[in-house]
């Protein structure tokens, strides 16, 4: 494998990396615990024998059920979804350039791909922030002195922290390309002038 393209391989693995991470923080209901309650992006779960009130005052028995329809939580779940589909295509993207044995083509690749990872990126980070900050805005409703955020929110900033890695590897390597071209560019027209005098 060349040196150029390690850069490369490691964005795509980092890339493969955030979407395993995307799908368990979406698939979880640990955003949000307390006593005999849990909060996912789509689902939240009342335990048995939670302590009543239950937090928001929900009336429900002890199962799991569908999001509260709260603005923010909406909010961050579109927002975790972009990212997983947008990490997704960026991923695939990087993967094709890895493929590609035409100079041009490969970064072109790499150029769209780092764009488009990071709006990935900035869509996370959007939704990491706006979930805390908006629950706190609700806190009085809980019914619970002690609130904690579960592995899944957690799992959300390993994505950002991932998709942050690929952002750079593959800025960096773009003035790695960019160099590469204009040395080469300037080599092949050294050739061509030397050969139309000989």
């Amino acid at each position: 494998m060349a040196t150029n393209q390690i850069a490369q391989v490691i964005a795509f693995i980092c890339g493969l990396i955030v979407i395993a991470l995307m799908l368990m923080a979406l698939a979880s209901t640990d955003w949000l615990m307390s006593a005999g309650w849990r909060q996912g992006l789509f689902v939240h779960c009342i335990a048995e024998h939670a302590p009543t009130p239950l937090p928001f005052n929900i009336p429900d028995p002890p199962d799991c059920y569908q999001a509260r329809p709260v603005a923010y939580i909406r909010v961050a779940a579109a927002l975790c979804v972009l990212t997983l589909v947008t990490d997704l295509i960026a991923t695939l993207l990087t993967g094709l350039g890895l493929r590609s044995n035409d100079h041009r083509t490969k970064y072109k690749y790499y150029r769209v791909a780092v764009y488009i990872m990071i709006l990935s990126l900035v869509s996370i980070l959007v939704a990491l922030v706006v979930y805390p900050v908006c629950f706190a805005a609700e806190l009085n409703q809980g019914n619970r002195t002690v609130w904690e955020f579960g592995w899944a929110y957690g799992v959300g900033w390993g994505a950002a922290i991932f998709l942050f890695g690929g952002v750079v590897l593959l800025l960096c390597d773009k003035e790695s390309e960019e160099i590469y071209y204009k040395e080469r560019k300037i080599v092949h027209r050294d050739v061509e002038g030397s050969g139309g005098r000989a």
